[in-house]
């Protein structure tokens, strides 16, 4: 990708970025969401999905169905390879570095193992590990030339002080980095929306506004400071947000762009 140092992506050729929520296997969401971006009609629009995997859709025999998002999210990029983006999240990092993760009773790593062994039966091996290298090429963060950071959270505020920009601009993580302690692991785990570790992490990455997923909403989209809109996908209403890539704004403004599905 142009612009692509290390898993972080700053943009370049964009009028407009449409930004969703965590989708969490969202399918229909998704599919709204496609016709939303018209990207064959808007050229320089960008558009930028997270968290798709570990959702409530299941199989017959209770497995997980979201593995479906990824496959039509990967063949959106196969058509669209400049304008279509898949942001890490944390259930992503998870599944990749095998760290088990819980909602309600149910693991979600497992279930999520046992969909792709559903729908795909012998060939379920090479496609499971297809996913995973996906996964692990994915970026963690994109910048825009009007300077907004996408990323799907931020680091809690025991970790922003040691916590490094570097890390995000190599290409072959350390396997230390997605654990706890960890500068990716902080990352799309942190919960922490105040204003003053926002900013600061802003200032880290050197961008004005910061959009996220990672917060549960009831309305599908939260402005929990003024510098950052939290979007939530993964059901009715969902957040997304189209805003201008191509000329300074301000964080009402971004603000006035969040719409829902």
């Amino acid at each position: 990708m142009p612009g692509r140092t290390g898993r972080i992506l700053t943009l370049t050729d964009v009028e407009d970025v449409l930004v969703a929520g965590d989708l969490h296997g969202n399918l229909a969401g998704f599919q709204e969401l496609i016709q939303l971006a018209d990207l064959g009609n808007h050229p320089r629009r960008h558009f930028v999905v997270q968290e798709l995997i570990h959702g409530p859709h299941r199989y017959s025999d209770e497995s997980d169905k979201s593995h479906q998002l990824v496959d039509v999210l990967a063949a959106l990029k196969c058509q669209y390879p400049r304008q279509v983006h898949y942001l890490l999240g944390n259930h992503e990092v998870a599944q990749g570095s095998g760290r088990t993760i819980g909602k309600g009773d149910d693991t979600c790593n497992v279930q999520f193992r046992k969909g792709v062994t559903t729908a795909y039966g012998e060939n379920s091996e090479d496609i499971y590990v297809a996913y995973l290298q996906f996964f692990t090429a994915a970026p963690l963060a994109i910048r825009t030339p009007n300077r907004v950071w996408l990323s799907h959270s931020l680091p809690p505020p025991s970790r922003l002080p040691t916590w490094s920009l570097a890390v995000l601009q190599q290409n072959i993580p350390d396997p230390a980095d997605v654990v706890p302690g960890g500068t990716i692991y902080h990352l799309v785990w942190g919960r922490d929306a105040s204003e003053e570790s926002v900013r600061e992490f802003l200032r880290k990455v050197d961008a004005d506004w910061l959009i996220t997923g990672h917060l549960p909403t009831d309305d599908g989209f939260a402005a929990p400071n003024k510098y950052q809109v939290v979007l939530d996908c993964q059901q009715s209403p969902g957040g997304y947000c189209l805003f201008p890539a191509d000329r300074p704004v301000t964080h009402q403004e971004v603000l006035a762009c969040v719409k829902t599905i």
